[in-house]
């Protein structure tokens, strides 16, 4: 018998971990390719190690490294949610992380249901947050995902 977690449990360590590695990326001025380097070898671990986190890995790295080469259209599908008053850098760092990390996956990953990646980053919202960002997370996620998928919500 496996002791394997289920996949929803490794993608969602997975996502956190993204979301945690775009972060770093922006304050540190790492690349992905380093920054995912170090998830894999640090943050990750090895089985029996203390501190391993199970996570899809291979997952983890296409969420930062399709987030890093779509950046442009992603933040363009971001700016598009946010009011005329807002741009996309008065956005908190984690929450730019967050919305990147969804929206990348709503555009790119048809074969994750909308519903499914909306739930997983809203989730993750409140995990950081106490106030109106994980209903903001929820009403531009959602509204991405009805424009880009909008057969999955009729």
């Amino acid at each position: 018998m496996s002791n394997t977690p289920p996949v929803a449990e490794l993608r969602g360590a997975a996502r956190l971990a993204a979301v945690q590695a775009l972060y770093q990326m922006e304050l540190s001025g790492l690349g992905a390719k380093k920054v995912i380097m170090q998830f894999r070898n640090h943050e990750f671990g090895y089985d029996g190690e203390d501190g391993f986190v199970a996570a899809d890995e291979e997952f983890f790295e296409e969420i930062v490294q399709g987030v890093v080469d779509g950046q442009a259209a992603i933040d363009v599908e971001i700016a598009k949610k946010l009011s005329e008053k807002w741009k996309l850098s008065r956005l908190d760092v984690t929450l730019r992380a967050l919305m990147r990390a969804g929206t990348f996956e709503l555009m790119a990953r048809i074969d994750i249901p909308a519903r499914v990646v909306i739930d997983e980053y809203v989730t993750m919202a409140t995990d950081f947050y106490d106030n109106k960002e994980p209903n903001f997370v929820n009403a531009s996620l959602d509204k991405l995902a009805r424009e880009l998928r909008p057969s999955e919500f009729r």
